[in-house]
């Protein structure tokens, strides 16, 4: 088999691969800004990472340089730093608050009465009675007063108009009377108003009576 020789692959080869990214050409268009965008982002954060790590050596340098270990000043004291003394002979430490009050006399029971308990106490104690107490007597109750009344004076008696003992008024409805009032003359009518009016006053027969007499005053 015949072999070209190495150029003449190589140029074919070239050809193949320009045509070939000729092809991709529309694909690899479309991607380019996607594709810079994240090679920008990258080479970014490539470089925060490499200043980070330069500052932090450089603070362990100066840490080294600047780390020199300072003297405690006199004044700054602590109860750690002060020698523990020596508890005086015959003498506790009291350990609560309670012990405060040990020494303390103890009062009796007499010192926290009242000056009246503790005086009625000392009488008991040489055989003396109580006092008694006298009752003084209550006032007397007044009696009451009686008022008088009078009585009154009887009212006079109505007389019963005729027309009213005729047709049994006292007994009357307002549905009998409605129905005799036709039959009633003027005078009639006077009498019974005034004498309703005198006695029970009832408003329908009043009101009955009164428009049947402006009625018949009017006819």
């Amino acid at each position: 088999m015949f072999r070209p020789p190495f150029l003449a692959r190589v140029a074919a080869g070239a050809a193949v691969y320009a045509i070939e990214e000729t092809r991709r050409l529309p694909t690899a268009a479309m991607n380019l800004p996607i594709t810079a965008i994240s090679q920008v982002l990258q080479t970014t954060m490539h470089v925060q990472q490499f200043v980070t790590s330069l500052a932090l050596k450089g603070d362990a340098v100066f840490e080294r340089l600047g780390n020199a270990p300072q003297e405690q000043p006199e004044w700054a004291t602590f109860d750690e730093d002060l020698p523990d003394e020596p508890a005086p002979s015959g003498a506790t430490a009291r350990t609560s608050r309670f012990d405060l009050y040990a020494d303390e006399p103890e009062s009796s029971a007499f010192d926290t009465l009242p000056a009246d308990a503790a005086t009625r106490a000392s009488e008991r104690n040489g055989h003396t009675g109580p006092a008694q107490l006298v009752d003084e007597p209550e006032s007397a109750e007044r009696e009451p007063q009686l008022e008088i009344v009078r009585a009154a004076d009887p009212a006079p008696e109505i007389s019963e108009p005729e027309v009213a003992t005729r047709y049994d008024y006292a007994n009357m409805t307002v549905a009998q009377l409605r129905a005799r009032l036709r039959m009633l003359s003027l005078e009639d009518l006077t009498a019974l108003l005034d004498y309703e009016q005198r006695t029970l006053a009832r408003a329908p027969f009043v009101t009955m009576l009164t428009n049947r007499i402006a009625t018949v005053q009017a006819q």
